[in-house]
């Protein structure tokens, strides 16, 4: 099940409104748990590649998206913190924000405890909508072994990244809705 933009967007009309700046991500000092950063592509079809390469600077389409270190901390393309993955396999954000759960091969959205998506050892992506319907997401090369659970957080921060850029139904604000996620 989606994150609610609702809520997402809650919390950064919050920040906004208090005039604050977003608190770092928890945990961000030390770091969160640690990842091997591979040489690895995610081809996806109709969309443009995604990359991750040894120095952990993730593109798409050789354009900067963000940036993942070997303790689980990611910056935007601003290098400003925006989650941290936590030993235990929260994403946490900035002010203590919830991003989703992270495993070796899947990961959850912010809002379910379902996996709404799944890097199987062969690379192969597949999406679960709501109702358990599966969708291919391409193919990644390059994430195995230890890289396997660095692809599947590149993976999802794309799709949350994607899924945040999309216009809401009905009527919006035009406040910005990423809580330090939209790249």
């Amino acid at each position: 099940m989606p994150p609610s933009r609702w809520l997402i967007g809650s919390l950064a009309l919050g920040a906004v409104a208090l005039g604050c700046t977003p608190e770092k991500p928890p945990r961000w000092a030390e770091g969160g748990t640690p990842l091997v950063l591979p040489a690895a592509r995610w081809s996806r079809g109709g969309n443009d590649p995604v990359e991750i390469r040894p120095d952990g600077k993730v593109l798409e389409d050789g354009s900067l998206l963000f940036v993942v270190d070997r303790v689980g901390r990611v910056v935007d393309d601003h290098y400003d913190p925006v989650a941290v993955l936590l030993p235990d396999g929260r994403l946490g954000g900035a002010d203590d924000t919830f991003l989703g759960q992270i495993g070796v091969t899947n990961a959850s959205s912010p809002s379910g405890g379902q996996a709404w998506l799944t890097v199987m050892p062969s690379g192969e992506v597949i999406f679960f909508d709501s109702d358990g319907e599966r969708s291919s997401g391409g193919v990644w090369a390059g994430c195995d072994g230890p890289a396997h659970r660095t692809c599947t957080l590149v993976t999802h921060l794309v799709v949350l990244r994607s899924f945040l850029r999309r216009p809401a139904p009905g009527v919006s604000v035009g406040v910005g809705v990423g809580v330090g996620v939209g790249y």
